[in-house]
């Protein structure tokens, strides 16, 4: 019996030990498909409703502030997570755990992919996956807005972030500032419309007392202490100069593994907005500045980084490793070497701002959960996320049902799963991994003996 699994919603769930937390970590790292909103909507099912690790005003207030930075917001709040209850050990295996299964399979794929071009078994996956993820990012899109969408208020900024983003091309960290601006002056001048923004009221009547409930104590470690601010950013800036210096001394500052350790830097720290608002960029840098790949192989990379557990922004390892293959690092004979030392290389680069970011940060965000002042921009960016959540899944499915563009045909097969995919969920609450998984083999069975 999973002790953490509760049905008795009145009472307090049991304590969860570090190792019970591991092993839950371990798994999420292997099933959190969907992006970052369905990431972000298994570990609300998973965290808040069935296990009530953590309150959902509280899930919620540690997600506004991951939205806010630079990075996976969904590997973000996993670390912010895990660090809330069991310290900075707990949110360094969150985080880790969140990213490492993910390496591993990018490096596996991007592998065959390179070296023995498509396999029609993948392939398949690939096809019927796409699918059922669209569905998720529609039913994210649908969870997160029913709960942040209290007010006609609410409402407006979401529908004003679906216009700017989808019809005004507007950037989403532009749209971020805007939320925000709304909320610091919204809530000082009518604070009852950005009170509700964390669910506060339903949630306690939905899933239960929660572990780290509503009004639970901020713990020891997360209060916040200048000399720990200091100590964390040290360590954290350690761990870039470290491995940078190292680099540069062994290879030289021209070396594809420097260039590429110092380009995710800049990609990690200077872009915000999640993967889709990256992708310009390193796109930008892997293809055209620096030939790590090709267009092709970007498209390609982005299908593998939709298609596999971990952040979307694990594509980076993928360019990482084809950048490394193709550029022979070590030698003809040790393409594969090259290619996953590149690969972790770039996902080290990228991932290490946002573990500083949480751990560093964490501790001044424990302290607002409760101050409106704090908490009304926050509000009000979680009712302008939905709308972005809203124009990917429509990004989502333009891509799956015309995969040529609007010119060319409509992918039916792609839309009766996706149909499918979205009554699972709605209709009949079925598990996110359990639609993938079901969506993936249908998908192998339409490639190899239908299509």
């Amino acid at each position: 019996m999973n002790q953490d699994l509760t049905t008795d919603k009145s009472s307090l769930p049991n304590s969860v030990s570090f190792w019970q937390a591991v092993s839950f970590w371990l798994k999420l790292g292997f099933i959190s498909f969907g992006g970052p909103a369905g990431q972000i909507a298994i570990m609300h099912e998973e965290l808040v409703v069935r296990r009530r690790w953590i309150s959902e005003k509280r899930f919620l207030h540690a997600l506004n502030y991951c939205m806010v930075l630079p990075g996976p917001e969904a590997q973000q709040l996993a670390t912010y997570i895990g660090w809330l209850m069991h310290k900075t050990r707990g949110g360094i295996v969150a985080g880790t755990l969140f990213v490492l299964p993910s390496l591993f399979i990018l490096i596996a794929l991007s592998w065959l992919y390179i070296a023995f071009g498509e396999v029609p078994l993948i392939a398949g996956l690939f096809y019927g996956i796409k699918p059922a993820v669209t569905a998720i990012v529609v039913q994210a899109a649908h969870r997160i807005g029913s709960r942040a969408l209290k007010n006609n208020a609410l409402w407006a900024i979401a529908a004003a972030s679906f216009v700017a983003i989808f019809a005004l091309n507007v950037p989403f960290p532009f749209i971020v500032v805007g939320a925000a601006l709304i909320g610091f002056f919204g809530g000082r001048m009518a604070p009852e419309i950005f009170k509700v923004g964390g669910g506060h009221g339903t949630a306690k009547e939905s899933f239960g007392v929660a572990l780290v409930d509503d009004n639970t104590p901020t713990p020891a470690h997360a209060v916040f202490r200048l000399s720990r601010l200091i100590q964390v950013l040290a360590i954290g800036a350690l761990l870039w100069i470290i491995p940078m210096s190292l680099l540069v001394m062994r290879f030289g500052w021209e070396h594809t593994l420097t260039q590429m350790s110092w380009f995710f830097t800049k990609a990690a720290l200077l872009t915000f907005g999640g993967a889709y608002a990256v992708l310009p960029y390193v796109y930008q840098g892997a293809v055209d500045q620096f030939g790590w790949a090709t267009a092709t192989q970007m498209i390609d990379g982005l299908a593998l980084g939709e298609s596999t557990p971990g952040p979307l922004i694990m594509v980076v390892a993928f360019v990482g490793f084809i950048g490394g293959y193709v550029k022979e690092l070590f030698g003809p004979e040790s393409l594969f070497l090259a290619g996953a030392v590149a690969a972790t290389v770039v996902t080290w680069f990228t991932f290490l701002p946002s573990f500083i970011f949480i751990l560093a940060g964490g501790p001044f965000i424990e302290s607002t959960h409760n101050d409106l002042k704090f908490t009304a921009p926050l509000t009000a960016i979680t009712s302008a996320v939905v709308g972005v959540i809203l124009n990917l899944a429509l990004f989502f499915g333009y891509h799956v049902l015309w995969p040529q563009g609007f010119s060319g045909a409509f992918d039916w097969p792609s839309a009766v799963l996706a149909l499918a995919a979205a009554v699972a969920l709605f209709k009949y609450k079925r598990n996110v991994i359990h639609v993938i998984a079901v969506s993936g083999l249908i998908g192998v069975v339409i490639r190899l003996f239908i299509v």
